[in-house]
This record gives structure tokens, sequence and C-alpha cells, in this order.
């Protein structure tokens, strides 16, 4: 006897349903991102000049990052998690490439294919956490000793290459990435303690392995204004605008830093003192409670998660998120040294968008096979 449902064009039909029916998607998250996404291309179009060129660039960047959300929360977790040594694998090897094919200003950070060129070190802000969380749902928790050591080799390999490139803020996110997983998997407050001191007890040795770059950023850091038409331009500039919004801002492509080309890297590193000039105080807090609503959905599907993969997984990726904002924030105002870390969603940048748009899809996944109340 045959059932129609064993038919390979019924499968097919069912299977193709399944596919076009809409997804589960978190709804507040999805809405907290489209706003975000709205300020970040009205603040781009501003700081471009109204160059509408760049913004429509910038457009389809989030139109393949918003398919690739849709097609990603389709997907399972177990999926996801048995994909997952494949994935850190292929991000390691593009980022081997990168040391022998890269190319960039002063640094070796990307892949030109020709039809795409894109930034292999954004991949493995992905993966990092995938891979960390896969090790260590697949041992005993809280992580003992030889589990926590496997987790570290396996940070070690991305993050090295990246600081090869060299690009050490992307090397330390991707750390961070790693690291959180860690926290979340319950490791002990001692061994917390202990890992902050040998890295701090190691931070003079990291001295003698930077580029000569990275320690004038360090200097400029400490003193901006000893070089003031040099180094410290980027940082003291940044600060005049940020300054300059006051309270209410001059209003928008009102600012003068970045209509007046005082301020370098304003659609990319520094978007963000373009914001705040020309939004002021209220703007920014508005801007920052949103990015902690995106982080707190975040957080809320990784607590709500039916396994502790997932739980790892949308945990690690949401607090790497609110790290990322801090960092760009923070280099922004001057209270941490500059690093090429753009601010997430709003900086103008295709491979950095998609990446973290491609990580949302896996938060929505995640909620999609959330635990259900009895």
């Amino acid at each position: 006897m045959t059932f129609e449902f064993d038919h390979p064009g019924t499968r097919l039909r069912l299977l193709a349903r399944r596919w076009l029916r809409a997804p589960a998607l978190d709804w507040p998250l999805a809405l907290g991102l489209l706003l975000l996404g709205g300020v970040g291309l009205i603040t781009l179009y501003s700081a471009g000049d109204l160059d509408a060129k760049i913004v429509l660039n910038q457009s389809a960047r989030f139109v393949l990052g918003t398919v690739l959300l849709l097609l990603i929360s389709r997907i399972s977790p177990q999926n996801l998690r048995k994909w997952t040594p494949w994935l850190y694998l292929g991000s390691v090897l593009l980022l081997v490439i990168v040391a022998v094919l890269g190319e960039g200003r002063g640094a070796n950070r990307w892949l030109d294919l020709k039809l795409v060129r894109f930034q292999p070190s954004e991949l493995a802000k992905l993966t990092m956490p995938m891979m960390a969380a896969w090790v260590l749902s697949r041992r005993e928790l809280p992580p003992k000793f030889f589990s926590l050591a496997i987790v570290a080799v396996l940070i070690a390999i991305p993050a090295g290459l990246i600081a090869k490139q060299p690009d050490l803020g992307t090397a330390l996110l991707v750390v961070a990435g790693g690291m959180f997983a860690i926290f979340l998997a319950g490791m002990a407050w001692w061994r917390i303690g202990l890992v902050a001191a040998a890295a701090a007890a190691a931070a003079p040795m990291a001295w003698h392995f930077m580029h000569d770059y990275q320690k004038k950023r360090l200097f400029t850091f400490l003193d901006p204004a000893a070089d003031r038409l040099g180094d410290g331009w980027h940082i003291m500039q940044s600060e005049i605008a940020v300054g300059s919004g006051g309270l209410w801002g001059k209003g928008w492509h009102h600012g003068t830093q970045s209509q007046l080309e005082f301020l370098p890297e304003h659609t990319t590193d520094f978007i963000f003192a373009v914001f705040s000039e020309e939004w002021g105080l209220i703007g920014v807090i508005a801007v920052i409670v949103l990015y902690l609503f995106i982080v707190g959905r975040g957080l809320t599907i990784a607590a709500n998660a039916r396994d502790t993969y997932s739980r790892l997984l949308a945990g690690s990726f949401s607090m790497s998120f609110f790290v990322y904002v801090m960092v760009n924030g923070g280099m922004v105002a001057g209270i941490l040294p500059v690093v090429g870390v753009p601010m997430p969603l709003i900086s103008y940048g295709g491979t950095s968008v998609v990446a973290l748009l491609a990580g949302f899809g896996m938060l929505m996944a995640i909620h999609n096979h959330r635990r259900t109340p009895r």
C-alpha cells in the first residue's frame, strides 16, 4: 500500500510550503534592527554629504543581510550545531588565504574575488562563538581545565591570524566572543580572576609584539594633544564633534566637523561622532537605549533556548554585540584607544552588516525553536 505523503512530489511540495511559510521571528528584535538600520542610513546620508550612491550601496547590503537573516532563521539549531566545525574551519582557512593573498590600506584584511570584496575576520566574529559553544555544550559544565584549554587553542588560532594582518582590535573582539561563551558556561569566578591576573601580568610583554602604529595609538590615547596635527588629529576632532553637539545637537546635516572635512573616516569608524554632533546627548541616549534593547532581546532568547549550545551561542553573540558598541563609542568619545571597529549597523561597510544580520538570523532560529512553557 502506498500513501500519498510517501510520494516524492508530495514531499517536495510540503517542503516548499514549509519554507514559504512566514518564519516565526522575534518581532521586537526585528523591529529594533529595522529602527537601527534606518538610523544608520539617515546618518550615513548626512555624513556622505547627501550622496545617494553610498546610501544605495549600504541599502543593498542591508537587503542581502536581511535575506540571509530570513534564510538562517529557518535552520534548526541542531543543524547549526552540526555545521559549526566546518564553518569554523572555513573561516580559519579564509584567514590563512588573507595572510597570503589579502589586500588593504597598510594591512592585509580583505579578499578581492572580483565579484565581491569582503573581510573574513568579520566571519570569525560569528564562527568563534559558535565553535566555543559547540565544544562546551558537548562536555561537562561548569567547564574543567581540559575543556578550557581546548577552547583557548580554538580562540588563539583565528585571533592570532587576525592580529598578524594586523588588526588587533578585531582580534580582541574575536577573543571576547569565545570568552563570553566560557563565562556563560559557568566558569568558576576564581578561574576568571586567575585569567584576568595572568592577562594583566602579560600585558607589558605584549608591548614588544605590537606594531609601531599600535604603540602610537596608545601614546595618542594617553595624550592626544601631544600631536594635534598628526596622530592625535582623529581623536581631537572626534571629541570636538561629540562635545559641540550639546544637549539637542546641531540638526541633521548641520554638523561642521564632518561637512567641513575636519573629521576623518566620518562614514565608517567615526560615524557615531557625526551622529553625536547632529543629534546631541538626547539622540545618543536614544540610540544607546535601542542598542541595549537589542542586546536584551538577544539575552532573553538565550534564556529561553532549548539546549546548551543554543543558550551559549545566543548569549555570547548578544554580549559580543554589546562590546562592539561600547568599543566604538568609547573610541569616539576618547575614553578608549582608536581601533578599527565600526559602529554596528550604522557605520558604512558591507561585510560587517551582512555578518551581523546573519548572526541575528541565528538568534531568530534559536527563538523559533525555543522552549515552550507547559
